[in-house]
């Protein structure tokens, strides 16, 4: 014999209440009493209650879900990168703690991104978070100029009528602090491997490193990379065949780095001997590479959690939710450098 499903009417019968002040309590409301919202608590444990998720829909105008958009391909999101396992577990601790879903979904090309884009527009999320932004995407202004919540990973790159919160690292103090320290190590030939222009990391980090090489009065060698580890390999390479005497890199990814250690060992270079090497991240595998990987950390789980708490303060109009967060960077000294 299956058993019925426990009613709102079955509450407030057992709770004393009315079917509206039920309502109210599981939807959230701040209103009611104390001791009347604890009353309704008892009923719905006692009874085994469970909303209706469509109906809470209807009086919320909530769908209780967030969704989270990864502007890459769906082989970038799932390769060796391990930025965006990171982003997504921050995202999600925060999210499951304040019992809402999460929706990932990928815009790496026109069409995917049109979808994402319509997908929001129809009303199927609460909020929507970006991460990985490349270039002046208009999407994320563009939703909120609707009153689509929404909240980002970096500094936008260009200035817009409807400014977006954003989540972002002080990408050119970390990386001042480690060119400062190879130049502190003896080290004059420093190299860097950048990020990607369309991205605000890529752009930071070479502003940190041209900033505090011009300090010192030396020249630049620079190669442009996408973060990959594949990319990192081919810049180092290119960068010892126009200065075999270069004595240091700071690559603007941990993946990048380890491209770089494999093309050193190639070229028989010895590291950090012959090239010091630094990169930014500190991924759990820069403690095991070989040597082990001298690294700006940048704490990816915790802008993750920072998104999510922020998007929660915009679905639920709290007056106080920051506009820009910028997270510290701190330098982890290893073998490499």
């Amino acid at each position: 014999m299956t058993r019925e499903r426990p009613t709102l009417e079955a509450v407030a019968r057992r709770a004393g209440v009315s079917r509206a002040t039920v309502s109210r309590v599981v939807n959230g409301s701040t209103t009611v009493a104390v001791e009347i919202r604890d009353a309704v608590k008892l009923a719905v444990e006692e009874l085994g209650y469970v909303p209706n998720q469509a109906a809470r829909s209807l009086v919320t105008q909530r769908t209780e879900s967030i969704a989270l958009i990864l502007p890459e391909t769906a082989n970038r999101v799932f390769s060796d990168d391990l930025f965006f396992p990171a982003i997504i577990r921050g995202v999600s601790m925060e999210l499951d703690a304040a019992d809402k879903q999460l929706v990932l979904m990928m815009a790496g090309s026109t069409a995917s991104h049109d979808r994402v884009e319509r997908y929001a527009m129809a009303g199927h999320v609460d909020g929507v978070m970006f991460a990985s932004m490349h270039g002046s995407d208009p999407l994320p202004g563009t939703l909120s100029r609707l009153g689509i919540p929404v909240v980002c990973s970096g500094r936008p790159m260009t200035r817009t009528d409807h400014p977006v919160p954003y989540v972002d690292v002080d990408h050119i103090g970390g990386v001042v602090q480690a060119v400062r320290h190879l130049l502190a190590a003896g080290r004059r030939r420093i190299a860097t491997i950048a990020g990607p222009p369309d991205m605000i990391a890529g752009v930071d980090r070479l502003t940190g490193y041209r900033t505090t090489l011009t300090e010192a009065g030396l020249s630049e060698h620079v190669a442009v990379g996408d973060f990959t580890r594949d990319s990192g390999m081919r810049a180092m390479h290119r960068l010892l065949a126009e200065d075999p005497d270069l004595d240091a890199v700071f690559a603007a990814s941990d993946m990048m780095a380890h491209g770089a250690l494999q093309a050193l060992k190639d070229a028989g270079r010895r590291v950090p001997d012959d090239v010091a090497v630094i990169g930014f991240d500190d991924f759990e595998i820069s403690r095991y590479s070989d040597p082990p990987l001298t690294t700006v950390r940048q704490p990816i789980v915790d802008m993750g959690r920072t998104m999510a708490k922020q998007m929660l303060g915009l679905v639920h109009g709290q007056p106080d939710v920051a506009t820009s967060v910028v997270l510290p960077t701190q330098l982890v000294v290893r073998e490499s450098a």
